[in-house]
């Protein structure tokens, strides 16, 4: 019976963990890759320009307009109504009021110009920012 216990310990003690370290470390690779490509999911390529505000690019809301005139409320497709509406209910439970405008440089400047107008009249937006990107 003695022998028997042994025994059993012994195969217990003999569990290979290379296979699972390797299986971890693999999967580890997999979403260090594809976790910046899940926050890239808006194409924008914004104008370019000197000043650069940081304060403003880590505005709590951002509004993107992509170079199909698509909108983007923080990552959320939204249609224009719906931005409107949105963004006046985060302004009631923020009290930042900062708006950034992340428009891609091939968009007609007058859609940029029509949305800017629109965020402007939310009540609780004080101040609507348009995003370049640092020469």
């Amino acid at each position: 019976m003695l022998h028997r216990r042994r025994k059993q310990r012994k195969m217990l003690e003999e569990v290979p963990l290379t296979p699972l370290i390797d299986t971890a470390l693999t999967l580890l690779i997999i979403f260090m890759i594809t976790s910046p490509m899940m926050h890239n999911l808006i194409k924008i390529d914004l104008p370019e320009g000197k000043s650069h505000e940081k304060s403003v690019l880590n505005s709590h809301i951002n509004v993107f307009i992509d170079k199909d005139k698509s909108l983007y409320l923080n990552d959320q497709k939204v249609t224009l109504s719906e931005l409107i509406s949105l963004l006046s209910e985060d302004i009631l439970k923020n009290s930042q009021g900062t708006v950034c405008v992340r428009g891609d440089k091939n968009t007609n400047y007058g859609s940029v110009i029509e949305i800017v107008d629109r965020l402007k009249l939310v009540e609780g937006v004080r101040c609507v920012s348009l995003a370049t990107k640092k020469v």
